[in-house]
């Protein structure tokens, strides 16, 4: 990524202007920079490696590109990936009697490149640090006009902190807030399957020895990796949404995820067209919706009324969301609800109209198709009434 914005320098400003400069370093530059996330599954995937393979790529396009904070972790081919490009030097922190290394966010704004790698956005930096968390140094950076490539995993979102901690039984202390996903301009999943990565362990290519069985048999069980993955492909996928919802005209967006709208009503059936549709929704591991439109001009009876009751109080053990309309027209009230949660399933009765009802009316499923785009109608048979044959 080339940096649009002039490049200001900064040689002249003394080490207390430095900061202040920072806080400021938008009104200099003129545009902030542009963020990149490569996010993973779990450790030793490959994000570090494949955000050295682009700086490389870059560099030999004659990108300004230097490595701000690389974590090997003693990987041999990561090391020797980083190998050929410019490396900003740590700055050390006295703790304890220890002397640890931290990223040196002044120096690479000082340094002013076009593109810095900067691994684990998670980060904890240690005490003393001009700021707590690596993300927050990355956002100095990016507001000083310098493009910013990262890394993180999914385990690390805010978010999903406690389902990952269900998933793995293990609390992650180290963690990202959404809004640093959500802002980056471009999140690319490094991806590879549970296999390849319990392969890569036990070849040692991400932990030493010693720690290979401990990690195979707590985090690194190939269910936990399942689930993680899942995770970090439905993350981006929501980003990608999310993005295509802002950006495509009204009435013309195909949703990536499926959702699902059960349509209940006041007929006895509505119980098991609903139970259906939670069904449908558990097999998509897609969000369920369950609608009920109201006629303005018809008040429900008492029986009629605790129904509807039982219909939301169900809608809420299968954890749906129950949605309340009111309008004079049911399909028109469908199609409306079905654009707005951006459903792709919509699952309703068989009609229980007449034929002549239907004939001078139209059915509801009839108005449905003309209205509905991109939407999958499913019609649940039931087991129709006595009253309903005799029609």
């Amino acid at each position: 990524m080339i940096r649009e914005s002039e490049i200001f320098n900064h040689d002249h400003l003394g080490d207390q202007q430095l900061p202040e400069m920072m806080m400021n370093a938008s009104i200099y530059t003129g545009k902030r920079g542009k963020h990149k996330i490569f996010i993973g599954m779990a450790p030793g995937v490959g994000k570090t490696y494949r955000m050295l393979e682009e700086g490389h790529a870059l560099k030999h396009e004659g990108i300004d590109v230097v490595i701000g904070l690389l974590e090997t972790h003693g990987r041999k081919e990561t090391g020797d990936k980083a190998q050929g490009l410019e490396v900003v030097p740590t700055q050390q922190i006295s703790r304890e009697k220890l002397m640890l290394r931290e990223m040196d966010t002044e120096a690479i704004i000082k340094r002013s490149p076009q593109l810095v790698l900067i691994d684990e956005l998670a980060h904890t930096n240690v005490p003393g640090s001009s700021r707590e968390k690596r993300y927050e140094d990355v956002e100095v950076i990016l507001a000083a006009g310098i493009d910013v490539y990262s890394t993180m995993n999914v385990q690390h979102l805010e978010s999903l902190n406690d389902v990952v901690a269900r998933i793995t039984g293990v609390v992650v202390r180290e963690r990202v807030p959404d809004r640093i996903l959500e802002e980056a301009d471009e999140v690319v999943v490094v991806d590879v399957t549970p296999e390849t990565l319990q392969e890569r362990l036990l070849e040692g290519k991400i932990y030493a020895p010693q720690k290979i069985q401990q990690s195979l048999d707590n985090f690194f069980q190939r269910r936990n990796l399942i689930a993680l993955r899942e995770l970090a492909l439905r993350e981006v996928a929501d980003n990608v949404e999310e993005e295509a919802i802002a950006s495509t005209p009204k009435g013309q967006f195909c949703s990536i995820h499926e959702r699902v709208l059960v349509c209940v009503s006041t007929y006895p059936n509505s119980v098991q067209l609903l139970r259906r549709g939670a069904r449908l929704a558990g097999y998509m591991n897609a969000p369920l919706y369950v609608l009920f439109v109201a006629h303005p001009e018809r008040f429900l009876t008492k029986e009629e009324s605790l129904h509807i009751d039982t219909c939301e109080k169900l809608c809420k053990e299968f954890e749906g969301t129950f949605v309340r309309v009111t309008s004079s027209q049911i399909p028109k009230a469908i199609a409306e609800v079905a654009e707005k949660y951006h459903i792709t399933q919509i699952v309703i009765g068989e009609s229980q109209r007449s034929r002549w009802q239907i004939i001078f009316k139209g059915s509801l499923t009839q108005q449905l198709v003309s209205l509905l785009k991109n939407i999958d109608l499913h019609i649940i048979a039931t087991e129709k009434t006595s009253s309903s044959k005799s029609r």
